[in-house]
């Protein structure tokens, strides 16, 4: 875990959020994700040379936005909606390698494998969600939507949750294959850089209760 007090803040591992203080109950809340105060990272796992020394590059995702709304009663969420829209132009690899060989793998992602200019924005929308718990703490189970490079596959995503006064906060983790939304892992480097087809995402989200 590095640095959580901004948006390049990398977060590994389960979420895990502090709650204090009685909530409402039976009323509908809405909540918008504050991409300043979380972080999202796409974890992906190379092959050929860099796979021999466990080289499996980061991708920092930088620009995000989207809501939340439930309704909270005594036994758990209802009725609850996620909408999470990504910049495709956002991201960003992380690891130390050399500028050449970064340069070259942004140009490959954005141009070549997420083709940003044709498909500016990934999209996951779910309006299935179960939680279980109760008061602060829930384990969620979203069933929702992901758009990616055109081609839209359902995503099963599973997080905890706390809420705590004005915040909520969630985390956890899903995995993606690119070749089943048309995507062509990416290689650099004279072939020397080459990534797996699953990339599996981690994310720290915070988002902010908005008053009606």
């Amino acid at each position: 875990m590095e640095n959580r007090d901004g948006p390049n803040l990398i977060y590994e591992g389960d979420w895990t959020v502090h709650a204090t203080g009685p909530l409402l109950e039976d009323a509908t809340v809405r909540y918008v994700i504050s991409a300043k105060e979380s972080a999202f990272v796409a974890q992906a796992f190379a092959t050929g040379l860099l796979g021999s020394f466990g080289h499996n590059p980061k991708i920092a995702i930088r620009d995000f936005q989207g809501e939340l709304s439930f309704t909270l009663t005594a036994a758990t969420l209802e009725n609850a909606s996620l909408s999470l829209t990504i910049r495709t132009d956002s991201l960003e690899v992380m690891d130390d390698i050399s500028e050449k060989d970064r340069q070259e793998l942004h140009r490959k992602m954005r141009e070549e494998v997420l083709e940003a200019d044709r498909f500016p924005e990934i999209v996951y929308d779910c309006s299935r969600i179960s939680a279980s718990g109760s008061g602060d703490r829930f384990w969620v189970a979203l069933n929702g939507e992901l758009t990616l490079h055109g081609v839209t596959r359902p995503v099963p995503v599973s997080a905890r949750a706390v809420i705590n006064g004005n915040s909520m906060r969630a985390s956890g983790e899903f995995s993606v294959k690119q070749s089943e939304y048309e995507i062509r892992p990416v290689s650099a480097a004279a072939g020397t850089i080459r990534l797996k087809d699953e990339v599996k995402c981690t994310f720290d989200i915070v988002a902010r209760k908005q008053e009606s």
